[in-house]
């Protein structure tokens, strides 16, 4: 047991006393807030310029405005300074992972289902399904964002911010009537876009 800590959970709880050291930011999304969804990050300096954070998202919404939202998402991202670390204008790339159950933008109206021969499908009742669909799955991004970190005093301060990616998903499309695929495939789809996928007013609190 003794080698165990010293091998496994010293160097762990090294690693993250020295992650909340001073000069190390915690900071929480205030757009996201009212909504419900929860949007926090931990900057650190790694040099004069340079930063590095880890970023947590989360959507619990099962059911937001009659729409599936639920998002829980991982990111890690290198920021330059052109001034000083944690100051004014910054750039950087970012790496994102997420697991999604949600409604595409271009699904978020309900529609009548149609069978393989495009009539419209009739109920026992003699009316159409009209049903929405939404999807289910991981997506993997890749991308670069900017921004400009204002200083209110020592401690406190302001992160606005905006990043787009190339989003690579990998995912299951269902009927919201009964669950059951839309799209007829077994395995999952694929889909590749380039869209802003982060962005926010980030309130911020330096560790002293």
């Amino acid at each position: 047991m003794k080698s165990l800590y010293k091998n496994l959970f010293l160097p762990g709880s090294l690693f993250f006393i020295n992650l909340f050291n001073a000069q190390t930011e915690v900071k929480i999304n205030t757009l996201f807030v009212p909504l419900g969804m929860y949007n926090i990050a931990v900057e650190r300096p790694i040099s004069s310029k340079i930063t590095l954070q880890a970023e947590a998202f989360v959507s619990p919404w099962k059911s937001f405005a009659g729409r599936n939202l639920q998002i829980y998402m991982g990111t890690i991202e290198g920021r330059y300074y052109f001034g000083e670390k944690m100051k004014k204008w910054y750039v950087g790339p970012y790496v994102s992972m997420a697991s999604f159950n949600l409604q595409k933008w271009n699904y978020w109206n309900d529609k009548p289902v149609k069978d393989e021969f495009g009539h419209p499908e009739i109920l026992p009742d003699g009316s159409v399904r009209v049903t929405g669909k939404y999807q289910k799955g991981l997506a993997f991004i890749f991308g670069i964002s900017g921004g400009y970190h204002f200083t209110i005093n020592e401690s406190w301060g302001l992160d606005v911010y905006a990043g787009i990616g190339t989003t690579q998903s990998f995912y299951k499309g269902y009927f919201k009537d009964n669950n059951q695929r839309y799209e007829g495939a077994t395995k999952f789809n694929k889909s590749g876009e380039l869209i802003p996928t982060r962005g926010g007013l980030m309130l911020t609190y330096k560790l002293k």
